[in-house]
Protein backbone atom coordinates (compact mmCIF):
# COMPACT_ATOMS: atom_id res chain seq x y z
CA UNK A 1 0.00 0.00 0.00
CA UNK A 2 1.27 3.52 -0.71
CA UNK A 3 2.43 5.74 2.11
CA UNK A 4 0.74 9.12 2.29
CA UNK A 5 3.16 12.08 2.49
CA UNK A 6 3.06 13.83 5.84
CA UNK A 7 3.69 17.26 7.24
CA UNK A 8 6.20 17.69 10.03
CA UNK A 9 3.35 17.84 12.57
CA UNK A 10 1.37 14.85 11.34
CA UNK A 11 0.48 12.01 13.67
CA UNK A 12 2.41 9.10 12.18
CA UNK A 13 0.17 6.03 12.14
CA UNK A 14 1.06 2.51 11.05
CA UNK A 15 -1.26 -0.35 10.19
CA UNK A 16 -0.98 -3.89 8.87
CA UNK A 17 -1.20 -4.58 5.12
CA UNK A 18 -3.68 -7.40 5.71
CA UNK A 19 -7.40 -7.36 5.00
CA UNK A 20 -8.11 -7.80 8.70
CA UNK A 21 -7.00 -4.23 9.44
CA UNK A 22 -9.31 -2.39 7.05
CA UNK A 23 -12.39 -2.32 9.30
CA UNK A 24 -10.33 -0.36 11.84
CA UNK A 25 -8.32 2.04 9.67
CA UNK A 26 -10.67 2.89 6.79
CA UNK A 27 -10.20 6.51 5.77
CA UNK A 28 -7.79 7.24 8.61
CA UNK A 29 -5.06 8.40 6.24
CA UNK A 30 -7.43 11.01 4.79
CA UNK A 31 -7.99 12.66 8.16
CA UNK A 32 -6.32 16.06 8.66
CA UNK A 33 -3.04 15.81 10.54
CA UNK A 34 -2.62 12.06 10.10
CA UNK A 35 -0.19 10.21 7.84
CA UNK A 36 -0.42 6.46 7.26
CA UNK A 37 1.98 3.71 6.36
CA UNK A 38 1.58 -0.05 6.17
CA UNK A 39 3.95 -2.81 7.24
CA UNK A 40 3.89 -6.28 8.78
CA UNK A 41 3.57 -6.37 12.58
CA UNK A 42 7.27 -7.05 13.23
CA UNK A 43 8.26 -3.94 11.25
CA UNK A 44 5.59 -1.78 12.86
CA UNK A 45 6.97 -2.66 16.27
CA UNK A 46 10.49 -1.70 15.18
CA UNK A 47 9.24 1.67 13.92
CA UNK A 48 7.19 2.31 17.05
CA UNK A 49 10.17 1.59 19.29
CA UNK A 50 12.46 3.75 17.16
CA UNK A 51 10.05 6.71 17.32
CA UNK A 52 9.38 6.55 13.58
CA UNK A 53 5.68 5.92 14.27
CA UNK A 54 3.45 7.49 16.91
CA UNK A 55 0.62 4.96 16.84
CA UNK A 56 0.34 1.52 15.29
CA UNK A 57 -2.22 -1.24 14.92
CA UNK A 58 0.23 -3.74 16.21
CA UNK A 59 0.80 -6.97 18.12
CA UNK A 60 -0.81 -6.85 21.55
CA UNK A 61 2.19 -8.48 23.24
CA UNK A 62 4.17 -5.28 22.62
CA UNK A 63 2.17 -3.59 25.41
CA UNK A 64 4.11 -5.76 27.82
CA UNK A 65 7.58 -5.55 26.33
CA UNK A 66 8.26 -1.81 26.63
CA UNK A 67 7.12 0.60 29.37
CA UNK A 68 4.99 3.68 28.81
CA UNK A 69 2.65 2.47 26.09
CA UNK A 70 -1.06 3.26 26.08
CA UNK A 71 -3.73 1.66 23.92
CA UNK A 72 -7.09 2.66 22.45
CA UNK A 73 -9.73 0.60 24.30
CA UNK A 74 -12.79 -1.09 22.88
CA UNK A 75 -11.41 -1.59 19.37
CA UNK A 76 -9.02 -4.36 18.35
CA UNK A 77 -8.40 -7.26 16.02
CA UNK A 78 -9.72 -10.09 18.18
CA UNK A 79 -11.34 -13.48 17.92
CA UNK A 80 -13.62 -15.41 20.26
CA UNK A 81 -12.85 -18.75 18.61
CA UNK A 82 -11.21 -19.70 15.35
CA UNK A 83 -9.59 -16.91 13.34
CA UNK A 84 -8.67 -18.30 9.93
CA UNK A 85 -5.93 -15.76 9.21
CA UNK A 86 -3.75 -17.08 12.06
CA UNK A 87 -3.03 -20.78 11.67
CA UNK A 88 -0.49 -23.43 12.55
CA UNK A 89 -0.38 -25.73 9.52
CA UNK A 90 0.43 -29.35 10.32
CA UNK A 91 2.40 -32.01 8.50
CA UNK A 92 1.56 -34.49 11.25
CA UNK A 93 -0.93 -34.56 14.14
CA UNK A 94 -0.25 -31.85 16.71
CA UNK A 95 0.78 -34.26 19.52
CA UNK A 96 3.51 -35.61 17.21
CA UNK A 97 4.85 -32.22 16.12
CA UNK A 98 8.43 -31.69 17.30
CA UNK A 99 9.53 -28.67 15.23
CA UNK A 100 7.49 -25.56 14.38
CA UNK A 101 8.58 -22.72 12.08
CA UNK A 102 7.41 -19.24 13.09
CA UNK A 103 6.18 -16.63 10.62
CA UNK A 104 8.81 -13.85 10.67
CA UNK A 105 6.05 -11.22 10.38
CA UNK A 106 4.42 -12.29 13.64
CA UNK A 107 5.00 -11.31 17.25
CA UNK A 108 1.73 -11.91 19.13
CA UNK A 109 0.75 -15.13 17.36
CA UNK A 110 4.27 -16.53 17.78
CA UNK A 111 4.07 -15.81 21.51
CA UNK A 112 0.58 -17.29 21.75
CA UNK A 113 1.73 -20.55 20.15
CA UNK A 114 4.58 -20.80 22.66
CA UNK A 115 2.15 -20.21 25.53
CA UNK A 116 -0.39 -22.76 24.31
CA UNK A 117 2.13 -25.52 23.68
CA UNK A 118 4.13 -25.10 26.89
CA UNK A 119 4.00 -28.22 29.04
CA UNK A 120 2.04 -30.15 26.44
CA UNK A 121 1.91 -33.91 26.26
CA UNK A 122 4.38 -35.26 23.76
CA UNK A 123 7.34 -33.18 24.88
CA UNK A 124 8.68 -29.72 24.26
CA UNK A 125 8.57 -28.14 20.83
CA UNK A 126 11.59 -26.75 19.02
CA UNK A 127 10.66 -23.36 17.55
CA UNK A 128 12.46 -22.23 14.42
CA UNK A 129 12.73 -18.49 13.76
CA UNK A 130 12.51 -18.07 10.00
CA UNK A 131 14.55 -15.19 8.52
CA UNK A 132 12.64 -12.23 7.13
CA UNK A 133 11.44 -12.78 3.59
CA UNK A 134 11.58 -16.57 3.80
CA UNK A 135 8.59 -18.91 3.74
CA UNK A 136 8.05 -20.80 7.02
CA UNK A 137 6.49 -23.62 5.01
CA UNK A 138 9.89 -24.24 3.43
CA UNK A 139 11.76 -24.53 6.74
CA UNK A 140 11.44 -28.31 6.82
CA UNK A 141 9.55 -28.39 10.12
CA UNK A 142 6.66 -30.55 11.24
CA UNK A 143 4.42 -27.47 11.34
CA UNK A 144 4.52 -23.79 10.51
CA UNK A 145 2.79 -20.66 11.79
CA UNK A 146 1.33 -18.32 9.18
CA UNK A 147 -0.52 -15.04 9.70
CA UNK A 148 -2.39 -12.59 7.50
CA UNK A 149 -3.93 -12.92 4.08
CA UNK A 150 -1.55 -15.70 3.05
CA UNK A 151 -2.77 -17.81 5.97
CA UNK A 152 -6.34 -17.38 4.72
CA UNK A 153 -5.37 -18.45 1.22
CA UNK A 154 -3.46 -21.50 2.45
CA UNK A 155 -6.27 -22.49 4.77
CA UNK A 156 -8.86 -22.45 2.00
CA UNK A 157 -6.70 -24.33 -0.51
CA UNK A 158 -8.51 -27.51 -1.56
CA UNK A 159 -6.84 -30.50 0.04
CA UNK A 160 -4.65 -28.31 2.23
CA UNK A 161 -3.03 -29.49 5.46
CA UNK A 162 -4.82 -29.80 8.76
CA UNK A 163 -4.41 -26.95 11.23
CA UNK A 164 -4.10 -26.07 14.88
CA UNK A 165 -5.90 -22.78 15.47
CA UNK A 166 -4.31 -20.73 18.27
CA UNK A 167 -7.20 -18.36 18.98
CA UNK A 168 -9.67 -21.22 19.25
CA UNK A 169 -7.33 -22.97 21.69
CA UNK A 170 -7.02 -19.75 23.73
CA UNK A 171 -10.81 -19.32 23.91
CA UNK A 172 -11.24 -22.92 25.04
CA UNK A 173 -8.55 -22.49 27.69
CA UNK A 174 -9.41 -19.03 29.04
CA UNK A 175 -13.04 -18.43 28.07
CA UNK A 176 -12.00 -15.06 26.64
CA UNK A 177 -11.54 -13.55 23.19
CA UNK A 178 -7.93 -13.32 22.08
CA UNK A 179 -6.63 -9.84 21.30
CA UNK A 180 -4.26 -10.11 18.35
CA UNK A 181 -3.68 -6.42 17.73
CA UNK A 182 -4.73 -3.05 19.08
CA UNK A 183 -3.87 0.60 18.49
CA UNK A 184 -0.76 1.15 20.61
CA UNK A 185 0.46 4.68 21.32
CA UNK A 186 4.11 5.21 22.11
CA UNK A 187 5.15 7.22 25.19
CA UNK A 188 5.03 11.00 24.93
CA UNK A 189 2.59 11.16 22.01
CA UNK A 190 -0.38 13.52 22.36
CA UNK A 191 -3.02 11.48 20.60
CA UNK A 192 -6.07 12.95 22.34
CA UNK A 193 -6.83 15.53 19.57
CA UNK A 194 -6.99 12.64 17.06
CA UNK A 195 -9.10 10.13 18.97
CA UNK A 196 -12.29 11.12 17.14
CA UNK A 197 -10.57 10.24 13.84
CA UNK A 198 -9.93 6.68 15.07
CA UNK A 199 -13.59 6.39 16.08
CA UNK A 200 -14.68 7.61 12.63
CA UNK A 201 -12.37 5.11 10.94
CA UNK A 202 -13.86 2.24 12.92
CA UNK A 203 -17.43 3.35 12.11
CA UNK A 204 -16.64 3.76 8.41
CA UNK A 205 -14.88 0.40 8.31
CA UNK A 206 -17.78 -1.39 9.96
CA UNK A 207 -20.08 -0.12 7.22
CA UNK A 208 -17.81 -1.53 4.49
CA UNK A 209 -17.32 -5.09 5.69
CA UNK A 210 -19.81 -6.51 3.17
CA UNK A 211 -17.93 -4.75 0.39
CA UNK A 212 -14.55 -5.88 1.73
CA UNK A 213 -15.72 -9.48 1.91
CA UNK A 214 -17.11 -9.44 -1.63
CA UNK A 215 -13.94 -7.88 -3.04
CA UNK A 216 -11.69 -10.35 -1.24
CA UNK A 217 -13.75 -13.32 -2.42
CA UNK A 218 -13.50 -12.05 -5.99
CA UNK A 219 -9.79 -11.21 -5.88
CA UNK A 220 -8.74 -14.44 -4.20
CA UNK A 221 -11.31 -16.68 -5.89
CA UNK A 222 -12.64 -17.85 -2.54
CA UNK A 223 -16.24 -18.74 -1.66
CA UNK A 224 -18.05 -15.60 -0.52
CA UNK A 225 -19.65 -17.57 2.31
CA UNK A 226 -16.22 -18.49 3.70
CA UNK A 227 -14.99 -14.88 3.62
CA UNK A 228 -18.21 -13.63 5.24
CA UNK A 229 -17.83 -16.24 7.97
CA UNK A 230 -14.32 -14.94 8.59
CA UNK A 231 -15.44 -11.32 8.93
CA UNK A 232 -18.78 -11.72 10.67
CA UNK A 233 -18.41 -14.85 12.79
CA UNK A 234 -14.69 -15.23 13.52
CA UNK A 235 -13.41 -11.69 13.96
CA UNK A 236 -14.41 -9.39 16.77
CA UNK A 237 -13.50 -5.71 16.43
CA UNK A 238 -15.12 -4.36 19.60
CA UNK A 239 -14.24 -6.73 22.48
CA UNK A 240 -15.55 -4.29 25.13
CA UNK A 241 -14.95 -5.02 28.82
CA UNK A 242 -13.26 -8.38 28.16
CA UNK A 243 -10.40 -6.70 26.31
CA UNK A 244 -8.43 -5.70 29.40
CA UNK A 245 -8.99 -9.07 31.07
CA UNK A 246 -7.77 -10.95 28.02
CA UNK A 247 -4.72 -8.72 27.58
CA UNK A 248 -3.67 -9.27 31.18
CA UNK A 249 -4.33 -13.02 31.02
CA UNK A 250 -2.06 -13.19 27.97
CA UNK A 251 0.55 -11.07 29.71
CA UNK A 252 0.56 -13.34 32.75
CA UNK A 253 0.89 -16.50 30.66
CA UNK A 254 3.65 -15.05 28.48
CA UNK A 255 5.54 -13.54 31.42
CA UNK A 256 5.58 -16.92 33.17
CA UNK A 257 7.68 -18.15 30.23
CA UNK A 258 9.90 -15.08 30.13
CA UNK A 259 8.31 -13.83 26.90
CA UNK A 260 7.29 -10.39 28.20
CA UNK A 261 7.33 -8.29 31.36
CA UNK A 262 4.81 -9.24 34.00
CA UNK A 263 5.11 -5.90 35.80
CA UNK A 264 3.62 -3.84 32.96
CA UNK A 265 -0.11 -3.10 32.88
CA UNK A 266 -2.18 -2.34 29.78
CA UNK A 267 -3.03 1.37 30.04
CA UNK A 268 -6.27 2.26 28.19
CA UNK A 269 -6.95 5.72 26.77
CA UNK A 270 -10.37 6.07 28.38
CA UNK A 271 -10.95 9.39 26.61
CA UNK A 272 -11.55 7.43 23.39
CA UNK A 273 -14.79 5.99 24.72
CA UNK A 274 -16.44 9.43 24.59
CA UNK A 275 -15.93 9.50 20.81
CA UNK A 276 -17.56 6.17 20.03
CA UNK A 277 -20.99 6.31 18.42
Amino acid sequence: MPTKPRSSKSLRVGSVPYLVGRPLDHGLGDEPGISMEYAVPAHLIEKLRAGDLDVALVSSIELFRQPGYRYIPGVAVAGRGQVSSVQVFLRKPMPKVRTLALDPASRTAATLVRVLTHGRRGGALEFVDVPEGEDPRQAGCDAWLRIGDQALLEYFEPGGPKVFNPSRAWAEREGLPFIFATWIVRPGVEIEPHLAAFARARLAGSRRIDQLAAQAASDWKLPLKAVCTYFFDELEYEPQEEMQRSLHAFRDAAAALGLCRGDLAAQPLEAFLAHRP
